[in-house]
């Protein structure tokens, strides 16, 4: 039987945190902040798949949570050795994000103009989810300028928020809500 895992450590109290590996660092380190973005972006993806949507989204949505902890984890590790022993993410992972992006495309009408997010709650959730994770792709790509990171983490997160837009414009469809073109000379 496995020894639970004690949420408080003390550890972090005069500011910094473990890495994968145990290299401490302070907590605002380029790499905490990557993750914690993540972190973020995962919580929020839990608020969105809780909503009242179509079973496939609440599927898709939990893959994507998956996915985004695989990441996680592999951004927090200190050495490539420590990273052997973790999933990663494949250029499947990004297809079947691109498969669902163009399957829910075939279902709308084309796009016109930027789009306002909002309409709906759930619309907004998704736009929101998109923003959390167009910073966390910042962030990441920033830290590569520091310490490699995998091109495939990247590539995803650029796929994911392309996938929360088209969410929202799907699930606004769904529930009959318009979309609202952003005119700017009006």
């Amino acid at each position: 039987m496995s020894k639970e895992i004690k949420i408080y450590t003390k550890g972090g109290d005069r500011g910094e945190t473990s890495l994968l590996g145990g290299t401490r660092v302070p907590k605002y380190h380029e790499r905490i902040e990557v993750y914690g973005t993540l972190d973020e972006l995962n919580s929020f993806i839990g608020l969105l798949r809780d909503q009242n949507i179509d079973a496939h989204y609440r599927e898709i949505l939990l893959e994507i949570q998956k996915k985004i902890f695989v990441s996680e984890s592999r951004l927090a590790a200190d050495k490539p050795e420590n990273l052997q022993r973790l999933p990663r993410l494949t250029e499947d992972d990004i297809s079947l994000l691109e498969q669902e992006i163009d399957n829910m495309n075939e279902q709308l009408p084309a796009l016109k103009s930027f789009l306002l997010p909002g309409g709906h709650p759930v619309v907004s959730y998704c736009h929101i989810a998109r923003t959390i994770c167009r910073r966390a792709e910042r962030l990441t790509i920033k830290l590569n300028d520091k310490f490699s990171v995998e091109n495939e983490i990247i590539k995803y997160l650029n796929r994911l928020s392309d996938y929360f837009f088209v969410l929202a414009r799907k699930i606004s469809s769904d529930n009959n809500v318009r979309e609202v073109p952003w005119e700017p000379y009006k």
